[in-house]
């Protein structure tokens, strides 16, 4: 099972740019999308499902801003749009799909970067999802968590990590919090294969030009819990894949 993750900062502006060709070279089982940025009636008819027979989109009440979209060949057991929480379900952060091995999480984390209060909001969220995952995780449920975790983990994961130490999204409390989000039974899949991999990164700033010079931040994952990392058989960075600032990730399991 293939399962493919992109922040594509705009269905539409990266339909324009071979999203859907990408897709059928791919050919994901599972492909989640963040930062769509569009409902699904917003969207041309041919990436309302790009090839796949079952969308489901999260969007946001304010138009043009965040959302998810999980596009699947197998109907899932179940779909929820969120974690029944309105602060972050109203902002289109979250798809939860059940399928029969696993729960699979498509989320589009906060970006704390504009302010106090989203950074206040970002925190938030992440003891907030951190909470629900670990209710999951003790009912015994195979967890995969996919999306723009808005969060780099390691000093190896950013190309500058003195100067981006002060920086939303490489903070302490944030590197901490992946540390945590780890110890409840988490595993990073790309650093699961590629353990002291330097220079890979899955996000670089438009506005300062950075992916030419490679200056980036990883902050695109594909976690699972413990359980299912006999079935895990690869992961990797598309990092040679245009179409957003961010390039998307790809997680292979065999079950």
């Amino acid at each position: 099972m293939k399962i493919i993750s992109w922040n594509v900062n705009g269905i539409r502006a990266c339909a324009k740019k071979g999203l859907l060709e990408f897709t059928t070279t791919e050919n994901p089982d599972i492909l989640c999308l963040q930062e769509t940025k569009a409902h699904r009636e917003q969207v041309e008819p041919g990436a309302q499902d790009l090839g796949r027979k079952y969308s489901y989109w999260s969007s946001a009440v304010r138009k043009g801003y965040s959302g998810v979209a999980t596009f699947v060949n197998n109907e899932p057991r179940s779909v929820k749009k969120g974690i029944g929480q309105p602060e972050y379900d109203s902002e289109g952060r979250i798809v939860w799909t059940e399928h029969i091995k696993f729960d699979l999480y498509n989320i589009y984390f906060p970006n704390g970067g504009s302010g106090d209060e989203r950074h206040l909001f970002k925190q938030k969220f992440l003891r907030d999802i951190s909470e629900h995952f670990r209710v999951q995780l003790k009912r015994g449920k195979p967890l995969i968590v996919v999306g723009d975790y808005n969060v780099a983990h390691q000093a190896m994961d950013v190309y500058d990590p003195i100067r981006l130490a002060k920086e939303s999204g490489f903070l302490p409390e944030e590197r901490q919090w992946f540390d945590s989000f780890l110890e409840l039974g988490f595993v990073d899949t790309f650093r699961h294969f590629h353990p002291t991999e330097q220079k890979r990164f899955s996000w670089w700033s438009y506005r300062e030009l950075a992916r030419i010079s490679n200056r980036g931040w990883r902050i695109d994952y594909i976690c699972c819990s413990q359980d299912l990392v006999p079935a895990l058989r690869s992961a990797e960075i598309l990092d040679q894949i245009d179409g957003s600032d961010h390039c998307p990730v790809v997680a292979q399991f065999e079950f």
